[in-house]
């Protein structure tokens, strides 16, 4: 009896370390993503929760918001956000930019209701006849900060059809997929990033904007210099770049970056 009590003690004590060693090697990972790869950490998050063990923390947010409640204080482990964002907080002394790594390139394009007919924008001329004849667009708002809402304000700008276009765009009233404006008919034609345009159901993807008019962003990933644990970070970094993740990106109208 005594033999066997020592081994049931030793058991549960080996099960305690066990399960105190497990706990320990899992982290929770604070995560501040741009609003435009929303989609793809809602698709790859749960697979890399699984694989690693690791708990995804995600806060989502347009450049400029991010940018923000960064400079309000705000602490994050990682984050992943759109180049130019990583080299303003470069420039603020918050991040190193040297230690970024390339996640994602993506463009924008156009997406009109499944079934409808497909605008011509194959090249700026047309895309801007193509603007001037639809009833109505949508694209993201730029008072989100979102860069895709102020590019697109830039391109009618510079095509000389901004003031054409004010009376018949239709903007969201808080970040999200103006594709859905088009999905429920609200707008005839959505210019957004690709990836925020395959996910949407009920619409159709016509093509990317024309060369000259493109907006192509990098997105990158940067350890915070406060983050305590680097494994699990450097874990989620690597495993956006792992074969299954990139068949994912790709899939979502991406490049790997």
């Amino acid at each position: 009896m005594r033999v066997r009590s020592l081994a049931t003690t030793a058991c549960v004590g080996l099960l305690a370390l066990l399960v105190e060693t497990a706990s320990a090697k899992a982290a929770e990972i604070k995560l501040l993503c741009a609003i435009a790869l929303q989609q793809l950490m809602e698709d790859l998050g749960p697979k890399f929760e699984g694989a690693n063990n690791h708990k995804l923390a995600i806060t989502i947010a347009p450049l400029g918001q991010a940018l923000k409640r960064l400079q309000d204080g705000e602490t994050y482990d990682l984050l992943i956000l759109p180049q130019r964002g990583i080299d303003t907080l470069a420039k603020d002394g918050k991040v190193v930019a040297s230690t970024a790594t390339s996640i994602v390139v993506t463009r924008i394009g156009v997406a009109v209701r499944k079934g409808a007919l497909k605008p011509d924008i194959s090249t700026s001329e047309a895309f801007k006849r193509s603007m001037l004849a639809a009833k109505s667009i949508t694209h993201g708002n730029p008072a989100f900060g979102g860069i895709s809402g102020i590019h697109m304000v830039k391109v009618l700008d510079r095509l000389g059809i901004a003031e054409q276009m004010k009376a018949k765009t239709v903007l969201l009233d808080k970040p999200g997929l103006a594709g859905v404006l088009v999905a429920d008919g609200k707008a005839e034609i959505v210019i957004q990033p690709i990836q925020e345009l395959v996910v949407v159901p009920g619409i159709e993807v016509v093509g990317p904007l024309p060369d000259e008019l493109q907006d192509t962003v990098t997105y990158q990933a940067v350890i915070m210099p406060n983050a305590k644990e680097r494994e699990p970070l450097n874990a989620l970094i690597n495993y956006l770049r792992t074969p299954n993740a990139t068949t994912v990106i790709k899939a979502m109208g991406m490049q790997p970056g």
